[in-house]
């Protein structure tokens, strides 16, 4: 475990779904400023389509805030037609880890740090589980009649074609792959200690019940996380994937949307995007019993 040291008034904070690729998205990345100089912030997923995106935008952040801690979201994986990188799969991911270690970013691959400021000493955990289908549509029986109704619906993931698995026969194959090795690191966590999971897809299913088109929620998660956060004592869960920035509790723990999206989205919306979000020490207040 990585401990940081004495820390103030430093905050620990939380984006995801930066979405660099489109135009207005940049400058909104480019304003991400800690408050502290001990401010620690969490990226957890699809900074961008393209590695040199991804990459360069993890240095400019990891040279403002004192601890930087990514997690891969799905455009990250993918194998863009205009990405000059044509890795797949697993081997994509491990480029991605070797450039974040060669900045000092933080990933699954490595220790879990632990936070010591305000609201600690908690471990933060950051994970890469994909999805296997099980947040099916009501009805569906496999992966295949999930998709096929989605197809029928005309909302099919683009992961379909850009989300490859390789080595692994299926996505549904290396999500069971990434479950075994993360429950395997989790099992290890100190005793005791509190948790902040991080994940780009979320870990309970209760947050796509609000999604537009529900039958998109099979691209979104897996059935086989839902206990981890009672489980692995979460203080909190960090999630993004959705494009719904809020904040939900499930069996009294603090799970925390903190995407930007795309623009089409934030633009519609009342307010500008409040970006990046604190997670620690917590502003949230639990809903009364």
């Amino acid at each position: 475990m990585q401990q940081n040291p004495a820390t103030g008034d430093a905050r620990l904070l939380a984006v995801s779904d930066l979405h660099v690729g489109y135009p207005e998205n940049p400058a909104i990345a480019d304003r991400l400023q800690p408050v502290t100089e001990a401010d620690w912030l969490i990226v957890a997923g699809d900074v961008g389509e393209r590695a040199a995106d991804v990459e360069q935008v993890l240095a400019r952040l990891s040279e403002r805030f004192a601890k930087v801690i990514w997690v891969p979201g799905n455009h990250e994986l993918w194998t863009h037609g205009s990405d000059s990188l044509r890795l797949r799969g697993e081997e994509r991911y491990q480029h991605l880890v070797a450039a974040c270690r060669g900045l000092g970013v933080l990933t699954p691959e490595d220790p879990f740090p632990v936070w010591t400021g305000a609201g600690g000493p908690i471990v933060v955990a950051p994970m890469f589980v994909l999805y296997d289908y099980s947040f099916r549509p009501d009805g569906a029986t496999s992966a295949a009649e999930g998709v096929a109704a989605a197809r029928a619906a005309g909302t099919v993931s683009t992961d379909e074609r850009m989300l490859h698995s390789d080595p692994y026969p299926s996505r549904e194959d290396w999500c069971a792959q990434r479950l075994a090795v993360t429950l395997q690191r989790l099992g290890e966590l100190p005793a005791g200690l509190p948790t902040v999971l991080v994940n780009h897809f979320p870990l309970v299913r209760e947050p796509t019940r609000v999604m537009r088109y529900p039958v998109f929620a099979q691209w979104c998660g897996t059935e086989r996380t839902a206990d981890w956060p009672v489980r692995f004592r979460a203080e909190a869960v960090v999630y993004g994937h959705l494009h719904i920035p809020t904040t939900t509790w499930h069996d009294g723990i603090r799970h925390e949307e903190v995407s930007l999206g795309y623009p089409r989205e934030w633009r519609r919306r009342p307010t500008a995007p409040v970006i990046p979000r604190q997670i620690l020490p917590s502003l949230a207040v639990p809903p009364t019993p």
